[in-house]
């Protein structure tokens, strides 16, 4: 059973003007499709060949297979966690857990941005459920949460080729953008309901 490079749960231009169709399909069509056939290759004829990616992701060791599953996952999650229309603030239980967890929205924002600005290179910010509460994290290059027993609700990419196109080297603006004019609270919530 090869992994599969899932459609974008929108068209490709469907975050204009925040984020072009031309870093969609460099994000989307390169990066992530390069992912999901370099994943098929390691895993083709291997113990893992028929395996779901998260099992994949379950057992590998740090280096390339980890690697390539986790940023399969990652980015497919990533896809998810922006709509067009999104931002705003949270409702419901999601907004009840945030603000226990960070005093407000607005804080939850404050401090989801000062992470993913503040994450040195090339990496990822998160919204986790981790224990009782919600965290935030950042996690280095590919790695991702899961492998780390915290369930994910949000995330932000913060590698370069996510934003560079249209924002250059202002990653400020690209994450500010990103809370608050995509984020899709809907799926948040649903990851949070779990």
């Amino acid at each position: 059973m090869a992994i599969e490079l899932p459609a974008l749960p929108y068209a490709d231009n469907a975050l204009d003007p925040h984020i072009s169709a031309r870093t969609i399909s460099f994000h989307y069509g390169k990066h992530h499709a390069a992912y999901v056939k370099n994943l098929n290759g390691l895993i083709e004829g291997t113990d893992q060949a028929d395996s779901s990616l998260e099992d994949i992701i379950a057992v590998a060791s740090p280096g390339g297979l980890y690697n390539n599953a986790a940023q399969v996952w990652n980015h497919t999650f990533y896809w998810n966690c922006m709509t067009p229309g999104g931002g705003g603030n949270p409702s419901g239980d999601l907004a009840a857990a945030i603000d226990a967890s960070f005093g407000s929205a607005d804080e939850f924002k404050s401090q989801f941005k000062a992470g993913a600005v503040g994450n040195f290179g090339s990496g990822w910010t998160w919204l986790v459920k981790d224990g009782s509460g919600l965290a935030i994290v950042k996690t280095d290059d590919a790695d991702t949460p899961i492998k780390h027993g915290q369930t994910p609700l949000l995330t932000i990419d913060v590698w370069e080729h996510a934003y560079y196109l249209d924002y250059q080297n202002a990653r400020p603006a690209y994450v500010d953008t990103f809370i608050e004019k995509l984020i899709n609270w809907e799926f948040v919530a649903g990851n949070f309901a779990g």
